[in-house]
């Protein structure tokens, strides 16, 4: 048993002998097929899509300036101080708001520092926010060897399945 391009990996990601049962563009049709194969009572823990030729897309987001970064790190300090200061409430019986609002002080302070040390680091190397996405421009949807005539069968009945002979 192997993964489809012959690399290791877990056990729950491998199939005996996979057949390729489709090829699509978009993982939405390919998950349709899977759904349509599991509709009409097909075992489909014998199915797998596979997404190949990855391609990593940043999307940028913004300029990063000084202030910026300060005030994005003040603000997640801020939540990470709420959170542990919610979390020393729960164990001590002292003055709740105190003990929130210093940790929040605190966490603020702390995630300022910590964020404008950070972004001195690069040097102005990345003065810019990006989001980052690995997607694949194909879904090959795999089935074992032993349910692969049965998978061919049902998907017939799929509409838009097969290739139109007309077109």
């Amino acid at each position: 048993m192997s993964i489809p391009s012959g690399l290791p990996g877990p056990a729950a990601l491998r199939l005996e002998f996979p057949q390729s049962l489709a090829v699509y563009d978009d993982y939405a049709a390919a998950q349709r097929t899977v759904d349509y194969l599991s509709d009409n009572k097909f075992p489909v823990e014998q199915c797998m899509i596979v997404g190949t030729d990855l391609k990593r897309i940043e999307r940028i987001t913004g300029r990063l300036t000084t202030g910026r970064v300060a005030a994005g790190g003040a603000l997640s300090g801020l939540w990470l101080g709420l959170f542990v200061g919610l979390v020393f409430t729960l164990f001590t019986d002292g003055n709740g708001l105190a003990t929130i609002l210093s940790t929040v002080l605190f966490g603020a302070l702390f995630g300022l520092v910590w964020a404008l040390v950070g972004y001195a680091a690069t040097r102005g190397q990345r003065d810019f926010s990006s989001v980052t996405q690995v997607v694949a421009t194909r879904y090959e949807v795999l089935v074992e060897h032993k349910s692969a005539a049965r998978a061919r069968e049902l998907l017939a009945g799929l509409p838009g399945s097969l290739p139109d002979p007309f077109a």
